[in-house]
């Protein structure tokens, strides 16, 4: 076989499955073939056009796969090995990794490095949602899956799970603290198991959508409200007592969301942004207290690795949250593009796709 089957970016509007060559593997490479994969939000706002890839590039960053080939310098695998690969994955070479940020594993870009260089995957070169896939400095970021747990398992971890729990890291916190999310779709989800594991004692979860809530109590939050039905901000206000959450979750990226965390933060604590934005966002000068309450406003773009991988798979194993209950759809590859269109107009009560070629 020479060819593959392949979702590729055409334009704003079109993504379309096309025949493309086999990846030819290099000597640090793995050909992997792809048995599940997903859609993310991202490839959403790459098929509206709002964050730019190159036109013809495979998109997807989530693979769940079986080793086809692995190139002369890799070492430490076998062919024919279950494995997973971080949606980001670093060469673990540069200065970006070096420095303790992986996700930032950028190349060089005028005098700089591009942010967000350690996701390749769909965004630099060729993703997941495909047959096959080609994964750089295999060494470094394949990941074997345990035996006996299944593909929908350990599918969010290459990316939602590991966000998700990136923003409960990034928001520092500890034992007994209070924490809202807002957002409760896969990586909100998944930041409030992040939050649970992490020792908060109360969480509050926000969402629009009431089985989203229903799913969010399953993953720890204590609290779930529902912005249509109440003033989410004077309620948060309220069960605290006026003092507000020790560390907030922005896992939507709006500026309604990302200001509603604000107002709800106490003086001193940490807002944890998750979100993809496509457009500016204004700071409100009363909840910033013009910039005088010591608060933290942190971005994280999920670190990746085989390590990172490793840790996430031993939270599933453990069995403490059912994350495979996010999958609430299946769909061929060959089906791939009515299944965008299921999740960017989020119909059906959808969560996450599962894709399998």
């Amino acid at each position: 076989m020479t060819t593959m089957k392949a979702a590729v970016f055409k334009a704003p509007g079109r993504i379309e499955l096309v025949d493309k060559p086999l990846p030819q593997v290099g000597p640090n490479d793995a050909l992997v073939r792809i048995t599940t994969t997903t859609i993310c939000g991202t490839d959403v706002h790459i098929l509206k056009g709002e964050y730019p890839v190159a036109t013809g590039l495979t998109i997807g960053h989530e693979p769940v796969g079986v080793i086809e080939q692995l190139g002369s310098n890799v070492q430490g695998y076998v062919e024919g090995q279950r494995v997973i690969a971080g949606a980001i994955c670093p060469s673990f070479t540069s200065y970006g990794c070096q420095d303790g940020v992986p996700s930032q594993d950028g190349g060089h870009v005028g005098h700089g490095y591009k942010p967000m260089g350690g996701w390749r995957f769909g965004n630099t070169i060729d993703g997941t949602q495909a047959d096959y896939v080609l994964v750089p400095d295999a060494i470094a970021n394949l990941a074997p899956v345990p035996d006996g747990l299944t593909d929908e398992q350990v599918l969010m971890c290459p990316d939602i799970m590991s966000t998700g729990f990136a923003g409960a890291e990034a928001a520092n916190i500890r034992i007994g603290d209070i924490v809202a999310v807002f957002a409760q779709g896969p990586i909100g989800l998944c930041a409030t198991a992040g939050a649970k594991l992490r020792g908060a004692s109360l969480i509050i979860a926000v969402d629009g959508v009431d089985e989203r809530l229903r799913i969010s109590r399953n993953m720890g939050a204590d609290v779930t409200l529902n912005f249509r039905e109440v003033d989410v901000v004077s309620e948060i206000l309220r069960i605290t007592g006026g003092r507000g959450v020790d560390a907030a979750v922005e896992a939507l990226g709006l500026q309604s969301t990302f200001e509603s965390a604000l107002r709800v933060l106490k003086p001193g604590g940490t807002l944890s942004s998750l979100g993809v934005y496509s457009s500016d966002l204004t700071i409100p000068l009363g909840a910033f207290h013009a910039g005088l309450g010591d608060n933290k406003i942190v971005t994280s773009l999920c670190p990746g690795g085989k390590e990172r991988m490793r840790r996430l798979m031993n939270v599933v194993a453990s069995g403490r949250d059912d994350f495979g209950a996010l999958v609430t759809h299946t769909y061929k590859l060959d089906d791939i593009v009515a299944a965008y269109d299921l999740f960017a107009n989020q119909r059906d009560g959808v969560l996450k796709i599962a894709i399998k070629p």
